[in-house]
């Protein structure tokens, strides 16, 4: 498992500016990630997304539906913030993925485009062997038509008729392995609170299978996990915080226990 994070490396280059300037990281040595499941909390613009971006940059983890996390040039902050990584392992873990909420869109397109390429070269070659014995047209197309059979298992006939929480689901389900990393940026963002729920069960299962996962989030059910480690980076430097005590849990609380009297200090002077 990943065990550790230094923010102090060797790298030469300049270390001040964006991201260096992140008050979450002030004065920050080092992050001890202690149990299967850490997240990253804190409000939009605090940081917890552009080290999570480092971390996937420094463990070369594969993305899911974008281009390799050092080659991405959305990532560009978060490269030179990871050259100044140390990372601490108990257990290299070879497995795993990076993924964005909106990697998903992307990843949807690409099995659309690798799908349309493969059905074309089957078009093409079985136009080609046209008068062929049967026996020859099976050694040719078989590898497409296995690609194709995969593809269809792996994530069904057409990927765009799952609506995107689906899709989310799938592709969790399908992609954790037993003792892999998973560095995941606002996995809720398409999913409903029962499928929330159900990315929670997922982890559950992959967690003890050996897995080990760091995400951002602000939603309270998955910061709900049992056991997990919360790092704020609301706070300078960053710190734990208990579940009760993050922002995102009180404003829900507040909300669920009088809607009317929280929406009327908002949703007031409405025709």
């Amino acid at each position: 498992m990943l065990r550790s994070v230094r923010l102090s490396g060797s790298e030469p280059g300049p270390t001040s500016g964006h991201p260096f300037d992140l008050p979450a990281l002030r004065g920050v040595e080092e992050i001890e990630l202690r149990a299967p499941v850490t997240f990253f909390v804190g409000e939009n613009g605090s940081g917890k997304s552009t080290l999570l971006e480092a971390l996937a940059v420094a463990t070369e983890l594969p993305t899911v539906g974008s281009a390799p996390a050092h080659r991405d040039p959305t990532l560009a902050a978060a490269a030179k913030l990871a050259a100044t990584l140390s990372l601490g392992w108990s257990r290299r873990l070879q497995r795993g993925f990076f993924i964005r909420a909106e990697d998903v869109f992307g990843f949807i397109l690409a099995l659309r485009r690798q799908r349309a390429e493969i059905e074309g070269e089957l078009a093409e070659m079985s136009r080609r062997m046209e008068g062929a014995s049967e026996y020859a047209r099976g050694l040719a197309l078989g590898p497409h038509r296995s690609s194709l059979a995969d593809m269809t298992r792996r994530y069904g006939e057409n990927p765009d008729a799952r609506s995107h929480g689906e899709t989310f689901l799938h592709l969790f389900r399908e992609r954790f392995a037993p003792g892999g990393l998973y560095l995941m940026d606002e996995p809720e963002a398409a999913l409903s609170p029962q499928s929330q729920l159900a990315l929670v069960a997922l982890m559950a299962d992959a967690v003890r299978a050996g897995g080990q996962f760091i995400v951002a989030t602000h939603s309270p059910i998955l910061l709900a996990i049992p056991g997990s480690v919360r790092l704020s980076f609301d706070s300078s430097p960053l710190s734990t915080v208990a579940w009760e005590e993050l922002d995102s849990v009180r404003l829900w609380q507040d909300l669920l226990a009088g809607p009317d009297r929280f929406m009327r200090h908002i949703w007031q002077d409405v025709e």
